[in-house]
Order: C-alpha cells, then structure tokens, then sequence
C-alpha cells in the first residue's frame, strides 16, 4: 500500500493475490451503520466477501455470538462478449485501487485481456452513504478497447452468504420486477430479521434488456446490452438494508425504497455523501507536515474509526476489529473505553455518548456476572457483543497445534474492565458536561462499579490492607496474579469517584440523588466500607525508589534480555510458551505505564521516569499487544525521547496499512487506530488539561514542522497549531 502525495489516499498499484486479505481490510468501507471489506465486485477464489451491520448478532459454538455476515450488496459480475472478467483468469493489463479518504469511496481502474485476447477497460466505484446510513452504491464502467460484442452485467442477493462456513441467515420470501430485487430473512437462533433491496440501472449506447432470476435465496437481476469498440457501458447498483433493529417491519421500508432507487442519481447521493463527510473531517481531522507517512496514517486510522462509528444507535458497540472482519467476532473489550473512546470524547461526543449509552443498557448483564461470582454492584464482562452478558469463549485451539485446547481465563479473571468503562464516562463528563447523561445513566454506572469492586477486594487478616487476588491486568503475558497494580489503582480511582459523582449530584441533582440512592439501596455503612478500601487496599509502590511493582511477586520472575532474542518475527510466548512466558518479567504491555498516563495527577514525574526506564526493556513491542505501542509513545514523548517515541508511533502507524503483526486480513486494529490518535494530541502535542486551562507541552518528532487539531470541551471547539 502507498499513500498519494495529498495525504488523504491510500493507493494499490498492483494486484497481489498474496495479499488479498490483506487489501479486502485496509479498502474496507462503511458508515456507522455497515462496514463492508474491501473484496472485489465480480469475486476472487480465497476472498472473505463480508458486510457486518451493528448489532446483529448471531449464535455460533464456541464463542458464542458473532456478527452475521449480511447478504452481499457488492456482488456485481460481468461478462464480454460471452467471456467472464476476472482477475483470476486472462492478462491484467493495469491496475490501480484507490481508497480517498476524504469522501470515502473506493476506486478501481483495471485494463483487462480476456483469455481470447479482448481488451476492455473497467473502472469501479463504491461508497456507503454516510448522509443515508441506508443506501450503498456500486457503479462500474466499461470500455471496450478493440472488439464489440454483448455486454451483460448480474447482479444480486445471496441469503447463503457465510461466516468463515457457518450460515447464519434463513430465507423467509424474496421478490423481482424488472430492475428491482429484495430478499427478506432472519438470524438461525436470534431472529433478527433483515430486509435488502437493490436497484440496477443500466445506461449503454444500445437497448439495455433486463432479465430476473428467481433463484431460491438469490434473487437476481440481469442486463444484456452491445457495445462497440470505444463506447461506454455504465451500470449502477443501489442497495438499502434495513433490520428489526431499525423498525418493525423492515421490508416495508425496503420495497418503498426501491421505488425510488431506480431514478436515483449517482452525482447527487455521492454528493450528499461528501458533503457529510467534509463536516467529520472538519471536526476530526489531524494535520501533519514535514512527515507525508505518519500524516497519511493518521487519517487512515481516523477514517477507520469514524466509518465504524454509530451515530443513529446507541445499543451498539465498536468491536476490537470495528466492522471490517472476523477478529474477535465482533466482541468489545475495553480497546473501546480506553483506546477509542477519547477520540470521540475530544471530537464526536455525540457519538461517544452513544458508545457509553451501550454499557448502561448492559448494566443488567454485568449485574448478573457480579452475582453468579458472588460479587456485589456490576461486573462487566471482558468480551461483550449485544447484550451485557459475557461472551469470552472459555477454550481455543491452541495457536501452534490445533489438537490442543487452550483455556481462556480473561473472561473469567481480566476484571478492570469495569473500571475502565467508568473511566471513559468520567471522561466524557468532565469534557463534555453532559450533566444529564450523568444523572439519567453515567452515575449509576459509576456507583455500581464501585460496589463491585468493594465486593471483590479482600481483607488481610490481621492487617489492615486489601488485596485483590487471582486476576489478569492488561499485560496477558501474565495470569493468576495478585495485586496486580493498575487493577488495584483503577479500583481505587472508581471508588473515589462514585464519592465525586455522590456529592455532585447532592449538590446539583438533589432530587435524582435520593431516587438513585434509594433505588440502588445505599447507606451509610456501605459508603463507610467504600472509604475504608480506598484508604487501605494495596498499592505496590516504594516510595524511596518510586518503582511500582506490576504484580505482586514480579520482580522474582526470570528477567530476560530481549535483544538477545533478536532478530525475531514471532512473540515471546509464541517462543517460550504460555507457561514459560509466565514466569518472566517480559510483558505483552506495561500496566504501570498504562496506569501512569490514565492518572498522571496521582504519582509525580519521577516515578514516571523511573518505571520507564525500568517498563521498557522488558515489553514485547513489537509482537506484543498491538495496544501497546501508542501509548508507548505517548510516555517517551513525555520522557523526552523523541527517537523512541517516534519508533513506537510508527510501529502503531503501520499495523494495518503495513500489516506489520501478519494479522491485518483479521480487520482493522481498533485500539491502535485510537491510541494513534491520542498519540499525537497527548504525546507529541503533550495537550493537557491544567487549572488555568488546555496547555501543550510539544514534543515533535525530527521532521515534523507542523502539528494542527481540534478539540470539543464543554461544548466549545478548540483549535490548536504547533509549529517547529
């Protein structure tokens, strides 16, 4: 992949079936409400041809639920004068696909020899309305070079689209006229039902003769024209998609749709389309000068997020791998709250309400996993999808050998997820003022939360000290720990600000202060044990040295120089093994660092610099977690280090465009795409909110000249620019 001098392109100027999943990720595009994968319009042997809608979830073994596949709305394909195009058969001439990241549309200009020698020239064209979350178009125009003959474009629906084998739809009626087709089914276990139409409109130089094929769960449309040598022939697909997320009757909307689908004009919906997307950038976008890659990235991981964003839908999640593959079946972690999140707070609040308006409907859920745990409050789950219910699978096939079954603890033991989601919507409270998402769901989060934790700390017989025991913190290298210091720090963050949220709304919301209270059944003496916890659990930190300990017992594991073990294209547990790795001190990602930049108001610089300088060398990197790298830069940008932060900047920059983990064709890395965006305004800005207001601190990379974005607080919009 390379970018266009313009910085808003991403360009491929060759076709490579070794990267075909690879491409189908990076060309994907969407609009909050669908994302579909950057697969080729007439197919190719090997594709993952998939559109994924928000919220439509389906069973499947083993990990529960996953995002149903949706019947293709690209399927378009083409025969010349009796010879099927393809890419995978006859001589391609020249090739370039082109992904504008201004207006969201993907390109594709292809000079084509068929297998008898006919030359043809087909340029495509596609984009999901963000104006209309409703309506995507694809429209193809072909030029035949040396021949003529018939041209015949088909066009359709297939209800047997799959997830990687496994169907989730079933066929319920399907419908043609003349240059109209929908198709009407429902999720196998959910029944959630979905309705598709498309339109096809054909324009050529001759009479254009539609043909219907009422193929069972397949409705197809042909058109059969001739073109002579130099004479265009330009078909346009219209599809709309409707649920029962949507309406209650989504095949009423659709049928009423296509009535007007057929008269639509490409030039006006794209335009619509455009201009909506001007407005996001106009709010969203980062400018960069004196580094063409790194400005290009930006925007590449901006657009990624904001073509997963839902805007209309406020039950609805961003997955860890958006809407743009199968990674993680599209299941949230905390990659939303913490990585996500704050770009949408600083930007889009709108859309992070919406996102933080997902976990108070799950409240119920968590509700639930706390108490079959025997916990009190909410305990979130690690992986959720539609509902709050946790959906972490409990064993895999093992990476290496698929004889062998791993067992996943996350779900059952990574619980600072909870604090992490009353972290983002403190955030977005503090940002946003958003005084009656606090009171109306915010604050109910944060108190539940807080009673969970209360519930899962232990007390020390004997001394006077809580400890939590048996978890996982966000470095996945390590299992089964005690103390784990960014889950005990968080907790204590949560419990302070359940007191925060409990005086502010005394103060402002006394009214919905006592009807929560009474509603939640808090008193006195259950407040009275909160402050005791905060006053006594357990916090690894020397004061004389300023070194946090990330677990209780780390610094007794077997240390390991990792440059011994260069070079490498693997992780280190991929090298050592599950068990192995656990015994050592290298981490998948630094929690104390993590803590230390989520709360840098509660430790001072020099605790910083000592545990950066302790963290560093012993993190995976490069083949860690891909959450890491962002927020390593963030820290060195702090410490100073610009050829440090840089590095790890770029190691964040290239994980999809560069597919540098060998898993991009799994979907977009979401956390990544976030914490790029928090690089640059946290780390090498160094913006930071202070008493007397927004301060920068910058600390630009060598090259760098110019630094320009914007920020939402308190409802006013913030420009800032650093210059070199």
């Amino acid at each position: 992949m390379i970018g266009e001098s313009n910085g808003w392109s991403i360009k491929e100027t060759s076709f490579d079936p070794g990267r075909l999943n690879h491409g189908e990720t990076v060309f994907t595009i969407g609009n909050g409400y669908l994302g579909s994968r950057g697969v080729l319009e007439e197919g190719y042997p090997g594709e993952i041809r998939s559109t994924f809608l928000h919220g439509v979830f389906d069973d499947v073994p083993i990990v529960f639920t996953e995002l149903a596949n949706a019947p293709d709305w690209l399927e378009l394909e083409i025969y010349l004068a009796g010879e099927r195009f393809g890419l995978d058969c006859g001589q391609i001439l020249a090739y370039e696909r082109t992904l504008n990241l201004k207006d969201a549309t993907l390109r594709r200009e292809v000079r084509w020899r068929s297998p008898k020698g006919r030359t043809t020239r087909l340029v495509f064209e596609r984009f999901a309305s963000l104006a209309d979350e409703h309506l995507a178009g694809v429209r193809v125009s072909l030029i035949p070079e040396d021949y003529e003959g018939t041209v015949e474009l088909r066009a359709g629906l297939n209800v047997e689209a799959d997830n990687l084998g496994l169907k989730h739809w079933e066929g319920i009626a399907q419908g043609l006229s003349r240059q109209n087709a929908w198709l009407n089914c429902q999720t196998r276990t959910t029944h959630i039902g979905l309705a598709a139409g498309f339109s096809l409109v054909v324009a050529a130089p001759e009479q254009v003769r539609y043909r219907r094929w009422d193929v069972r769960g397949h409705p197809t449309l042909s058109a059969i024209s001739h073109a002579n040598a130099g004479q265009a022939v330009t078909a346009c697909k219209w599809v709309t998609y409707w649920t029962t997320r949507d309406c209650k009757n989504p095949l009423s909307l659709v049928r009423r749709r296509l009535n007007g689908l057929v008269r639509l004009d490409w030039e006006s919906a794209h335009a619509a389309h455009c201009q909506a997307w001007q407005q996001e950038w106009e709010r969203c976008d980062i400018v960069i000068e004196g580094d063409p890659e790194a400005q290009l990235a930006v925007r590449f991981n901006i657009f990624q997020l904001l073509t997963a964003a839902p805007r209309h839908d406020d039950r609805v999640n961003i997955g860890a791998k958006t809407l743009s593959g199968y990674g993680y079946r599209g299941h949230s972690f905390w990659d939303t709250e913490i990585f996500m999140l704050p770009f949408f707070i600083y930007t889009r609040p709108e859309i992070a309400r919406n996102l933080l308006s997902y976990r108070y409907h799950g409240l119920q859920g968590a509700r639930r996993k706390a108490v079959e745990n025997g916990y009190r409050g909410a305990q979130y789950p690690w992986e959720s999808a539609a509902s709050g219910e946790e959906v972490t699978p409990t064993w895999v096939p093992h990476y290496a050998d698929r004889t062998r079954q791993i067992r996943i603890w996350t779900g059952d033991i990574e619980i600072h997820i909870s604090a992490d989601i009353s972290y983002a919507i403190w955030l977005y409270w503090k940002t946003s003022r958003d005084n009656a998402f606090l009171i109306e769901r915010g604050a109910e989060v944060i108190l539940e939360t807080a009673r969970f934790w209360a519930s899962r700390v232990e007390k020390v017989p004997g001394l006077k000290r809580f400890e939590i025991n048996d978890i996982i913190g966000p470095d996945e290298y390590h299992d089964h720990v005690a103390d784990n210091f960014y889950t005990n720090a968080m907790a204590r963050w949560n419990l302070r600000s359940a007191f925060t949220v409990i005086e502010w709304l005394k103060e402002n919301a006394p009214q919905d202060w006592q009807r929560l209270r009474r509603r939640l059944g808090l008193k006195p003496s259950e407040l009275k044990a909160w402050q005791e916890v905060i006053d006594q659990i357990f916090i690894a930190y020397n004061p004389r040295t300023k070194l946090i300990e990330q677990f209780r017992g780390y610094f007794q594991l077997k240390d390991v120089d990792l440059t011994s073990l260069e070079p490498r294209q693997e992780s280190v547990q991929a090298l050592f093994g599950i068990e192995e790795t656990n015994q050592t001190q290298v981490l998948k990602q630094p929690d104390v660092l993590m803590l230390l930049y989520l709360l840098p108001d509660e430790f001072d610089y020099e605790t910083l610099q000592v545990n950066y300088a302790y963290y560093t060398p012993r993190t995976d990197h490069t083949f860690g977690s891909s959450l890491g790298p962002s927020i390593q830069a963030i820290m060195a940008a702090r410490m100073g280090d610009k050829t440090a932060a840089y590095e790890h900047f770029m190691r964040a920059a290239r994980a999809d465009l560069f597919d540098v983990r060998g898993n991009a064709g799994d979907g977009i890395h979401g956390a990544s795409a976030g914490g790029l965006w928090q690089a640059v305004v946290f780390g090498f800005a160094g913006l930071k909110w202070t008493e007397t207001g927004w301060q920068t601190r910058p600390c630009l990379p060598p090259g760098w000249t110019r630094v320009a974005f914007k920020i939402m607080h308190n409802g006013q919009t913030l420009s800032f620019e650093i210059k070199k």
